[in-house]
């Protein structure tokens, strides 16, 4: 049964005003997100430049609308589905004379000086992977098969299958060729059977009205991606071995069915159990159906071994050979289709490779390794071509931070350096210019930048400081910008490429939500006594301290464990961020940190949880209660912590690993046990439980619950498909044996990762303020 001062605390609170005229209750913040009036999804520039196209949610509903404003401003109309919308993403060819863009799954084509519209497919099968050659056709995939159009014809233009090809001679069989040795009638129909076929292929390659053949790659090997040259001329293929085992998955139970018995769903396998697949490369002649492979082996450092020490350690034998590889990407060809650029990635993640094609001898031609001892960044793995032909450019961590390089043949400059990353990279219409998303002000401040191709200033083209993404316009002279503020969902904007003339072109906010006055965040540095330097964090406070008062404390730990949440943008967590304004108003200060691990602050930052998570954010948070207790008047004998997933996970580091400090958690769907997640993710950080135990049992909150002093809500989804509930089952029963009192699980059978029902998100918050307030007051 409830306390009668929690109930009546709880009531006041869920009834707490943000101004006089518009209250803010906990059951508006945990609504339905269309109360606040749904932000642009996505927008591009309409084919002539005179508009903009943008998707929105419709409210009430899950479909979006497309809605059409003029670049000038005006007021938005909402499109019809037979409206000449074209794609996000189009491709000019190389006279910048027409565009190509896939819409509903089939490909068009349009003339820019006329606006003329071509459709040139109409299928089930979506195509995909468009591009120009220099001599104006256009290739895409649909299925497996490849296509090219050449200006009159839609032909296909390679299809390559996991099949031997026919004619290949069968493996020895002493009972087949006994049989062929002895009947002269079978040996006939086999001679007639082969000269038919061999006089097929014969015509099919002398007419060229006919399709090329299939290129075929054998039975023992799976297809997993395939790259035309624009020509037609040549086929890059990527197989995996089709023996080659994935590893065991796991069943998920769902109680609350629609068939009103219990299901189950398959899930993923977990970390060391299903590496990813090796892949092999290969490249076909489509006109003689020629195979080869490409081989790895003049990859510099391909055959050594940075695990060496752990695997010795652990008993587990050397690695032989070259490190099994992945492609990273889709491949770049050049549009003259002389060769192609990839990236490759080692699979234990701690190199990649830029590489192009040496088509004539099928090798490849290292032009970039980077390398890092911990793991290469899921992000900041752009490149391409510039319109040249000659200048590839990418991004790399090299230098500590993502930045900008150009390669052209042995000559490579580095065009952007400092202590800030370069990331969404876009190459100017005449291609002597790059304009990218930046953070050069402050980790948490992006705009657009531009720098010369040849060298020379970065300048920033906008001072937004929350510029989420941004589109070049036809004509290359304006920018489209989807931009958002703490408590602006994300709205459009266009700018003149030289940052001149800033129009503002939406508001999608409901009259409701703008009328609210919220606490704007103040974006803090906290002194790290750790050798973090400075941890930058928002900070939620009364507009006046009391003299003499001491607040409690509440810390929030965001998710994804590589995620930036101190930004000047629209956050992830917009419903916390108005949950921390009603816990302000209640006599609490809240700090939200982007502890050591987070995105946006170079590699060393990001990279710092190297095998041991949970450590150096832990200390990150301690630095925070010393500040908040040395220079906010916060009680650091009340100091409560929450967060969901990565944060669910740092709520029982903090919990467990230091109870002396923290009086009251919230963990919601958390992890347990690394042992349990996938691969992809943890097998980075921590490598594999096989080779390195150590970093998993330091690093699993499951092995410290004996710890436990504090008041604990364990909160999670019975249908998470990402952390799966089984994590906080597990601990449920860890703590039943060790007989922990305070503590206690919800859970919620309809809810994934992500909750998508108020009732549920009501529910958890509901929770996390009752626990704070019977712990912290």
């Amino acid at each position: 049964m409830r306390p009668r001062s929690i109930t009546l605390a709880l009531a006041a609170f869920l009834a707490l005003p943000a101004t006089a005229s518009t209250p803010l209750t906990l059951e508006k913040i945990m609504a339905d997100p269309d109360w606040i009036g749904p932000g642009v999804e996505a927008a591009q520039w309409h084919w002539d430049g005179r508009a903009i196209d943008f998707r929105q949610k419709r409210v009430g509903s899950d479909v979006r609308d497309t809605f059409r404003i003029a670049s000038e401003g005006g007021t938005a109309r909402k499109l019809d589905a037979a409206a000449d919308a074209d794609a996000a993403e189009v491709h000019y060819s190389a006279d910048g004379q027409r565009t190509a863009f896939v819409r509903n799954g089939d490909v068009f084509v349009r003339e820019r000086r006329n606006g003329r519209l071509q459709q040139l497919t109409r299928s089930n099968t979506a195509a995909t992977r468009l591009q120009w050659s220099r001599e104006g056709g256009l290739i895409w995939r649909q299925g497996a098969s490849w296509y090219r159009w050449d200006g009159q014809l839609v032909g296909e233009a390679a299809t390559p299958v996991a099949e031997e090809r026919p004619g290949t001679p069968p493996k020895a069989d002493a009972l087949r060729e006994l049989q062929l040795r002895l009947i002269d009638t079978l040996r006939e129909e086999d001679r007639r059977r082969d000269a038919l076929r061999e006089a097929a292929e014969t015509r099919q390659s002398d007419d060229p009205s006919r399709a090329p053949a299939r290129i075929y790659l054998g039975k023992e090997v799976n297809i997993a991606d395939s790259a035309l040259s624009p020509d037609g001329r040549w086929l890059l293929v990527v197989t995996t071995a089709k023996a080659d085992n994935p590893g065991q998955g796991g069943k998920m139970p769902t109680y609350v069915t629609r068939s009103g018995y219990e299901e189950f769903e398959d899930v993923r396998t977990r970390v060391g159990r299903n590496a990813p697949l090796p892949q092999r490369l290969w490249l076909a002649e489509v006109a003689t159906g020629q195979v080869r492979e490409i081989q790895p082996d003049n990859l510099p450092g391909i055959a050594d071994d940075p695990l060496a020490g752990l695997r010795k350690a652990a008993g587990k034998e050397p690695l032989k050979g070259p490190r099994p590889l992945r492609l990273l990407d889709e491949v770049r060809w050049r549009e003259d289709s002389a060769t192609a650029a990839l990236m490759l990635r080692a699979i234990d993640n701690k190199d990649r490779w830029l590489v192009t094609l040496d088509l004539a001898n099928a090798r490849l031609e290292p032009r970039h390794r980077l390398h890092d001892a911990a793991w290469i960044n899921w992000s900041f793995n752009e490149f391409g071509w510039l319109p040249d032909g000659r200048t590839l450019w990418y991004l790399s961590e090299e230098s500590g931070y993502s930045h900008l390089y150009t390669l052209a043949g042995e000559r490579r400059r580095q065009l952007t350096d400092g202590r800030w990353e370069v990331s969404q990279v876009e190459v100017a219409r005449d291609g002597r210019s790059f304009y990218f998303r930046c953070n050069r002000a402050w980790p948490g401040d992006y705009e657009v930048c531009h720098v010369p191709a040849s060298g020379g200033q970065v300048r920033e083209v906008t001072a937004l400081d929350g510029v989420e993404d941004f589109a070049l316009s036809p004509d290359g002279r304006q920018l489209l910008l989807r931009w958002s503020a703490s408590y602006t969902p994300p709205q459009l904007a266009v700018i003149g490429s030289d940052g001149s003339g800033l129009a503002k072109l939406t508001d999608t906010r409901s009259a409701e939500f703008r009328a609210m006055q919220f606490i704007a965040p103040e974006y803090v540095r906290i002194p790290s006594k750790h050798g973090a330097g400075e941890v930058w964090g928002k900070f939620y406070r009364p507009a006046q301290l009391e003299a003499g008062k001491r607040y409690p404390i509440v810390l929030f730990v965001h998710g994804a464990g590589y995620l930036q949440n101190v930004h000047a943008g629209y956050p992830n967590y917009f419903r916390e961020q108005m949950f921390h304004n009603l816990l302000v108003q209640q006599g609490y200060i809240v700090l939200d940190l982007d502890f050591r691990a987070s995105a946006g602050y170079g590699r060393d930052w990001r990279t710092a949880i190297y095998r041991h998570m949970g450590k150096p954010e832990l200390e990150d948070y301690l630095d925070g209660i010393d500040w908040l207790a040395g220079q906010q008047q916060g009680d650091r004998e009340r100091v409560g912590i929450y967060g969901g997933s990565y944060g669910g996970f740092m709520t029982f580091m903090a919990l467990f690993q230091r109870p002396d400090v923290f009086k009251a958690g919230a963990a919601l769907r958390p992890v347990t046990d690394w042992t349990q997640y996938n691969h992809g993710y943890t097998s980075n950080i921590l490598n594999t439980p096989d080779i390195d135990p150590e970093a998993y049992r330091r690093s699993s909150p499951i092995e410290f619950a004996d710890r436990l002093q504090g008041h604990l809500l364990i909160s999670h989804g019975m249908i998470d498909d990402n952390v799966f509930y089984r994590d906080s089952v597990m601990l449920a029963q860890r703590l039943i044996e060790l007989r922990k009192h305070n503590w206690e699980l919800a859970s919620y059978p309809l809810e994934r990762h992500g909750y998508q029902h108020p009732a549920s998100w009501y529910d958890q918050y509901r929770r996390i303020y009752e626990l704070f307030e019977r712990s912290l007051k």
